[in-house]
């Protein structure tokens, strides 16, 4: 079992990547580009640097590193014990509901590595979650799934066609491993990032909402509006990435509740419906 891995990044203090406190490890490297994608210094699978010329200050040390942040390196070789040295500074704060997550890029493009990461967290007591797309081979997707006390997923766009054009790739093995998940019997939150001109009719979710109605373990699915987050990063990366606008609260408030006719229960933003629906007078 392969212990290293290209690691993009380690945060700790995370609150946005599942329940409680976490630390969130990000991998390097994903099968999918997704034109609106929120990382996109985790697609490639080798390190990279991002260029941020407005923070050089003229120092003349950048082979020592940059100090003012205008040279970033994205991508380092680590070990499992490495990781772990990183993840046990965070331990005493998880709580009941915190722990590690996994996320990228995409977990499952190195998986031996993750189980591996999984395995050790259960074994110390600490609660594993993953972020994925499930594109992955089922046979490298499920050792890691199996290990986990929580599993997040997007099932981006219904329509396979459309799927593709988007992210490169066929939806049809996502949807596929999705369904096997209950089997794996792992809590399962879907989401889908809803992106204007992209996905963001209620035809589109509405049948998103129906497969995930029919999901045994599913937990609640959520919409997530685009954030241009990405655009920065890629220009640093030297890519070109579309800036699509976000969504307008009223048109989150309409997929909310086309999402709920389907009878699963539906956050947004991390908010669960109730408490978004407060605002809506706001």
């Amino acid at each position: 079992m392969d212990r290293t891995a290209i690691i993009a990044d380690i945060q700790r203090s995370s609150v946005h990547d599942g329940p409680g406190f976490r630390t969130t490890v990000f991998f390097k490297g994903c099968q999918l580009n997704c034109a609106w994608c929120h990382n996109p210094e985790t697609i490639a699978f080798e390190p990279q640097i991002l260029h941020y010329p407005e923070k050089c200050i003229g120092c003349g040390h950048c082979a020592e590193g940059c100090f003012s942040g205008a040279k970033v390196v994205c991508g380092r070789k680590m070990t499992v014990e490495d990781v772990f040295r990183e993840i046990e500074l965070d331990r005493p704060y998880y709580g009941s509901e915190g722990g590690v997550t996994l996320s990228g890029g995409e977990p499952l493009c190195q998986a031996a590595f993750a189980r591996a990461l999984a395995e050790k967290c259960a074994a110390e007591g600490i609660r594993c979650a993953m972020e994925s797309n499930l594109y992955a081979p089922w046979s490298a997707a499920e050792p890691v799934i199996s290990r986990l006390s929580l599993l997040m997923s997007d099932l981006k766009i219904w329509d396979e066609e459309q799927h593709a054009r988007w992210t490169g790739a066929s939806n049809r093995r996502i949807r596929e491993n999705l369904l096997r998940t209950a089997d794996a019997g792992v809590p399962l939150v879907l989401r889908t990032p809803v992106i204007p001109g992209v996905n963001d009719t209620p035809g589109e979710i509405a049948s998103i909402a129906r497969f995930a109605a029919g999901l045994s373990n599913l937990k609640y699915y959520e919409l997530l509006s685009y954030h241009p987050l990405g655009l920065s990063k890629a220009k640093a990366l030297g890519m070109e990435m579309t800036e699509f606008e976000k969504p307008t609260r009223e048109r989150m408030e309409m997929l909310l509740d086309v999402a709920a006719e389907a009878g699963v229960p539906v956050r947004i933003n991390g908010m669960r419906a109730e408490t978004f629906a407060k605002g809506r007078d706001v």
